[in-house]
């Protein structure tokens, strides 16, 4: 590994993190691992007051990515208007699926499954473990939409909140 390799990120800069959503770079600092000098990312999640270290070799191999593009969020929000595909397999199965998309780190993929589980007053109720899947993908989606939007996740949740209401009515 040479010193002088140019990285996709740079400290101070929101990055996703698949299983993890949206951090921020902090720094990138160089660590001995199993007598090894490896250079390594450090991302702090500040909602869930975790911090991360991903080897700067790795971490476009693993998922991890700039976040979303004003285009890709605006796809994110037509996907949202769409009908609800929810397929007829059985639940454990969906949930697997669901999780894979959440945890896949795909701002479209997320929003599929916010739009698959989304609930209007008018509907069946939620499973408890729907209601979590369903809380994970919204809270991915409005984390994204609001880091790409200076970072008001009120104003982001509203945003999202309003395209999934326009489609009930």
């Amino acid at each position: 590994m040479s010193k002088s390799k140019k990285y996709d990120f740079h400290p101070d800069q929101f990055v996703v993190y698949p299983a993890h959503g949206v951090g921020r770079i902090v720094n990138i600092e160089t660590q001995e691992v199993a007598g090894f000098e490896l250079e390594m990312f450090v991302i702090t999640f500040e909602k869930d007051k975790m911090t991360l270290r991903v080897p700067t070799h790795k971490a476009t191999e693993i998922g991890m990515r700039c976040l979303a593009s004003n285009a890709e969020v605006q796809h994110a929000m037509i996907t949202l208007r769409g009908k609800a595909k929810v397929k007829r397999a059985m639940w454990s199965r969906r949930a697997q699926e669901y999780e894979q998309k959440i945890n896949s780190g795909d701002l479209i993929a997320i929003a599929e499954v916010v739009r698959d589980l989304h609930r209007t007053d008018d509907q069946r109720e939620q499973s408890y473990s729907e209601r979590q899947l369903y809380e994970a993908a919204l809270e991915r989606l409005t984390r994204e939409v609001a880091a790409i939007a200076d970072g008001d996740e009120i104003a982001a949740a509203k945003q999202v909140d309003d395209v999934l209401m326009s489609r009930a009515a």
